[in-house]
């Protein structure tokens, strides 16, 4: 026997009149039984005890349905109203209600009449009716059939609720816009006094929505609540493509509790809602350098936008940096190998979404590194010494000295004292027991660095090894200034001014037994011509001879000219890089600078046998190398430009290839001088007219690691000039008697 066949035997043997009718069929001939069902059509209804329509008052559509659990327990309740055991008046004993109506009394007559259920028993035992809709129980598809006079079955198969449903993702969506359309005409929303963004207005739109659906305030909308909103409104006459308020519940009710709450319904409608604590809004983080630091964006939200991280204004995520190219699944931002040009502000907001704002302030911490001057000094008793000591970290680092290992504090008086900051240790007359080691100690929250400076006090005329070694060391010929002069080149003691070596123009160049500046058929009134000049680890000083095309190299110690290096025509301006040991050499070519070029001396400091290397690079205005201190001793790039077409050109110091061109034309900058910053990683662009010698045209910012421009430098002018701890740059205009300093 087939399935069919045994539920409707079920069906049958649930009444007397079932059971009659079915013994009655069983006397057949087998296989006649759909045929008798059917010829017995009209009356097996009767036979069962269901009620047709319309056959006691009020407009009731039945639903034939076989009897389920949940109609027996409707058919209960129908018995206890006629003996009277609901409460309902006896005269609604022998009235008969389809499902999802129930009997009341109308007006003063008293009589009987049928009316659809106000809500039913709540439960979710979900049921696709043959509407193609989806309800929340049997009851609510009785009820919604007796609601809108239809006729309306349930369809027996879980599959229905995906496949067979009449409403696609489509419709869904089309069913979302109408609803939250119609809701705007219906309770346009209202935040303050100025009219909200569009995230805040659909926000409102979708809470004051959730807010109708929700009837009983519960916090919860439930498939009764859907069907009935979708009822109430006499407006959804769109084309809704088969979908209802109630497939709200089937499409999104994400954790298929059988109801809806405010954050289900932001979801289904996608609304961003994005929060961020007050204590969030700055953060503050500090990494030492050298090490790779995470932020992470504290903005929070369901459905949030992608994270857009920002630099100085500029957006990151789409720029193709070295360090700073890993921005992780939870939208952090990742610096690797922190520097201090890293150093500032970085804000994140979601997409869309920049007036919910987080700052994160980026310090990068610097352990402290000294340098005491000088290292070594002897001294007569009765005059006045100093011992200084240089220090440079991030944060500016603490200074303390010792003598002899006890803390020179505790012996402060006229004789010693602290000046400076405590950087110079001054004795005002020394005397013998003066005499010793000085420690200067260096902090700060990162590290602590120290260094030696001794102090001998001894009667001039005993020559000691202190002596000696004061007279080689602390006032050797390193520690002297050179003037290249129109008679050679001259040797000077910083202190006294007394010159100390004179190399005149005959001497000879040692490796090449040239003059230092040969005399032009035997004019001895020829002076000597010099243009530019590097100091090279404190071992060498090269010098360029414009008029000769070569660059002499000046041996510090030996205090002679060491040899000469032939490079392009008039050599105009060197520079030194420290990071790869290279002398840079801007040649003109010629007078009216028509043929410029770039030429490398490497291993400038061993003195003999450099290689002179030509650089790709023409139309060469001007270059830059950023200096090195003792904290920054590595530079990787370095910047070259010209005036004609307004642009900086980023190159790599090391395999000397072009990286990247800066465009300056739409800023009207012709550059005409540089300046760098490592905190923070500024640089300071001197302006001048484009094409020709107009007065400067202000200052240009620009940032070296986006190396994008920031835009004018206030209304500063004139050559930038950093200070060595990268703290102030002071600009210096040549057509204003004012200085401008910066920090």
């Amino acid at each position: 026997m087939s399935a069919a066949a045994l539920w409707l035997q079920g069906i049958l043997r649930a009444s007397p009149a079932g059971r009659s009718l079915l013994d009655t069929l069983h006397k057949m001939k087998p296989g006649g039984l759909w045929l008798r069902l059917t010829l017995l059509g009209a009356s097996l209804p009767a036979a069962l005890g269901w009620t047709e329509p319309g056959t006691s008052g009020g407009r009731n559509v039945g639903v034939r349905e076989p009897q389920s659990e949940e109609s027996r327990s409707f058919e209960v309740t129908r018995r206890e109203g006629r003996s009277g055991h609901s409460g309902l008046p006896a005269a609604c004993g022998k009235t008969l209600c389809g499902r999802g109506s129930r009997c009341v009394l109308v007006g003063e007559t008293g009589r009987p009449a049928c009316r659809c259920l106000e809500a039913c028993p709540p439960s979710y035992l979900p049921v696709c009716g043959s509407d193609g809709r989806f309800y929340e129980n049997h009851c609510e598809l009785h009820r919604a059939a007796c609601l809108r006079g239809e006729e309306v079955v349930a369809v027996h198969s879980k599959d229905c609720f995906l496949q067979g449903d009449t409403c696609t993702v489509a419709g869904h969506a089309r069913l979302k816009s109408v609803l939250l359309a119609l809701q705007a005409r219906r309770r346009p929303p209202q935040e303050g006094h100025g009219r909200p963004d569009a995230p805040s207005q659909r926000r409102l739109l979708v809470e004051s929505l959730f807010k109708d659906l929700d009837a009983d305030g519960d916090g919860h909308v439930s498939g009764a609540e859907l069907a009935q909103h979708a009822l109430q409104r006499q407006d959804l006459d769109e084309d809704l493509r088969g979908c209802s308020p109630a497939d709200l519940l089937r499409f999104d009710d994400y954790n298929g509790d059988g109801a809806l709450t405010l954050r289900e319904l932001c979801t289904a409608f996608q609304v961003v809602q994005l929060s961020l604590a007050p204590e969030d809004r700055v953060s503050v983080t500090t990494v030492t350098v050298g090490l790779s630091v995470v932020l992470t964006c504290a903005i929070r939200g369901d459905l949030r936008p992608p994270i857009v991280w920002k630099r100085n204004g500029l957006t990151l995520n789409f720029m193709d940096l070295e360090d700073i190219n890993d921005f992780g699944e939870d939208g952090s931002l990742y610096i690797a190998k922190v520097t201090t040009v890293h150093t500032g502000n970085y804000t994140c907001h979601a997409a869309g979404r920049e007036e919910l704002l987080q700052t994160h302030v980026l310090q990068v911490n610097v352990p402290p590194v000294i340098r005491v001057y000088p290292e070594s000094q002897a001294q007569e008793p009765g005059v006045a010494a100093s011992l200084r000591c240089h220090a440079e970290g991030i944060p500016t680092p603490r200074i303390t000295w010792l003598k002899n290992g006890v803390d020179v504090s505790t012996l402060m008086s006229k004789q010693l004292s602290l000046l400076a900051n405590g950087s110079e240790l001054h004795i005002r007359s020394v005397r013998y027991e003066d005499t010793g080691a000085y420690t200067c100690i260096a902090r700060n929250e990162v590290g602590v660095d120290e260094d030696i400076s001794s102090l001998f006090v001894e009667d001039s005329a005993r020559k000691t090894l202190a002596n000696i070694l004061w007279r080689e060391e602390g006032l050797s010929v390193g520690n002297m200034f050179y003037v290249f002069a129109d008679d050679g080149i001259v040797a000077v003691h910083p202190e006294d001014c007394e010159i100390r070596r004179h190399l005149k123009p005959s001497e000879k160049i040692f490796m090449s037994f040239g003059d230092i500046c040969p005399q032009r058929g035997g004019d001895a009134a020829v002076p000597c011509q010099w243009a530019s000049a590097v100091n090279v680890r404190n071992r060498y000083i090269y010098v360029a001879q414009p008029a000769l095309s070569r660059v002499l190299v000046v041996d510090i110690q030996a205090q002679k000219v060491l040899q000469s290096i032939g490079v392009d025509p008039l050599p105009a301006k060197l520079s030194y890089d420290k990071s790869h040991d290279q002398v840079w050499v801007l040649s003109w070519g010629d007078m009216h600078k028509s043929q410029p070029s770039l030429q490398v001396i490497t291993e400038a400091s061993a003195g003999q046998g450099q290689h002179l290397i030509r650089t790709p690079f023409s139309g060469v205005d001007d270059f830059f190398i950023p200096p090195t201190n003792l904290i920054i001793n590595h530079v990787r790039f370095g910047f070259i430009f010209n005036t004609s077409a307004p642009a900086l050109h980023k190159l790599d110091l090391e395999t000397l290839a072009l990286l990247k061109t800066i465009d300056l034309r739409r800023h009207g900058c012709a550059p005409r001088a540089l300046a760098h910053t490592h905190r923070g990683g500024y640089v300071f662009v001197q302006c001048g007219r484009d094409g020709g010698s107009a007065p400067a045209a202000g200052q240009l910012l620009v940032d070296s690691v986006t190396d994008s421009v920031l835009g004018p430098n206030g209304d500063v002018a004139g050559t930038p000039h950093v200070s060595p701890d990268g703290r102030f740059v002071l600009s210096a205009a040549a057509d204003s008697a004012r200085l401008h300093v910066q920090e």
